[in-house]
C-alpha cells in the first residue's frame, strides 16, 4: 500500500519532481566535473543527456512507452506554416539587431554597423553539437515541461516557471565555469532563459510543432555567438539583449494570448 501511495504521489507531481531534480542533478554532475571526477569528453554531452535520461526514466516509470512517445510526438509535426518557420529562423537575429541598434542610439554609435563573427558556428562539430543540444532542450523544457504545466495553468506562466528552472539548471555550469561562455552573468542568463521559454511557448501554441521550436532554439544559440551580444562582447550588451528578448516576449505573449488558458487543454488530476 505504501509503495502504491508513493507511485501515485510521483505520478501526481511528476512535472514538479522533474523540475526540482533537474537543477539538482545538474549541480552534482557539474561539481563532479569541477573535481575532475567526470571526464571532460563525457561532460560535454553528458550534462544534456543526463537531463534527457532523467526525464525519460521518470516518464517511463509513470506512463510507460506511451509516455515516452508523447514527449517526442511534437517532433513529428513537420507541417508548419511558413510564417512561423520564418519567425523561428529570424526572431533571435532580429532581437540581436534591435539590441545593437538601441545600444548604438544610446551611446551615439553607428546603428547599422554590426561586427558579425561566424568563426565559432562555422565549425561543423560545434554546429552539430549546438543543434543536438537545442533538440534536447526542446524535448525536455518545451515538449514536456511547458506542455505538462499548461494543463494546469496558462502557457505564459508555465513557460516562466520552466524558464526559471532552465536558468537554474545552467547556474552550476556558470558558477563552476565548465563548458560555458566566460563571464556569463547568472541573472541575465535566467532572464534570457525566461524570455526564451516564453517565445518557445508562443511558437508551440501556434504550431504544435517541436521542430519549429527546435529551429527557434538553434537560431537563438547561433545568434548569440554570431552577433556581438554575448558576454564576450560586453556584459552590459548581454544584459541588454536578455532584457530586450524578455520584453518582446511579454508583448508577444499578450498579442498571441498565451496569458490565457488554452480551452482545448483540460486539466487532469490524480487522487492520492
Amino acid at each position: 500500500m505504501e509503495i502504491k501511495k508513493i507511485q501515485n504521489f510521483i505520478k501526481s507531481y511528476e512535472v514538479w519532481i522533474f523540475l526540482i531534480c533537474a537543477p539538482l542533478t545538474s549541480a552534482m554532475f557539474v561539481y563532479g566535473r569541477y573535481l575532475h571526477i567526470v571526464p571532460g569528453r563525457l561532460y560535454i554531452h553528458g550534462r544534456f543527456f543526463l537531463l534527457l535520461f532523467l526525464l525519460m526514466a521518470l516518464v517511463k516509470f509513470n506512463s510507460g512507452n506511451n509516455g515516452l512517445k508523447n514527449i517526442f510526438s511534437p517532433m513529428l509535426k513537420w507541417k508548419i506554416p511558413l510564417k512561423w518557420l520564418l519567425f523561428s529562423f529570424f526572431f533571435a537575429s532580429f532581437i540581436a539587431c534591435l539590441t545593437l541598434i538601441l545600444q548604438a542610439l544610446y551611446l551615439g554609435g553607428d546603428i547599422f554597423v554590426f561586427n558579425l563573427n561566424f568563426s565559432t558556428v562555422s565549425s561543423l562539430s560545434f554546429a552539430l553539437n549546438m543543434i543536438l543540444f537545442a533538440l534536447v532542450g526542446e524535448v525536455v523544457w518545451v515538449s514536456y515541461a511547458v506542455r505538462k504545466l499548461s494543463k494546469i495553468m496558462n502557457p505564459f506562466f508555465a513557460s516562466q516557471i520552466v524558464g526559471l528552472v532552465w536558468g537554474l539548471w545552467w547556474a552550476p555550469i556558470v558558477l563552476f565555469k565548465v563548458g560555458v561562455i566566460v563571464d556569463l552573468p547568472i541573472m541575465a542568463l535566467i532572464i534570457n532563459m525566461m524570455g526564451a521559454a516564453g517565445i518557445c511557448a508562443i511558437v508551440y501554441t501556434q504550431t504544435k510543432s517541436g521542430l519549429c521550436v527546435w529551429v527557434l532554439q538553434t537560431m537563438l544559440n547561433t545568434s548569440i555567438l554570431t552577433f556581438p551580444v554575448s558576454p564576450g562582447a560586453g556584459i552590459p550588451t548581454y544584459w541588454a539583449f536578455s532584457i530586450v528578448y524578455f520584453t518582446v516576449m511579454i508583448v508577444l505573449s499578450f498579442y498571441f494570448k498565451t496569458v490565457k488558458r488554452d480551452p482545448q487543454i483540460k486539466p487532469t488530476t490524480i487522487q492520492l
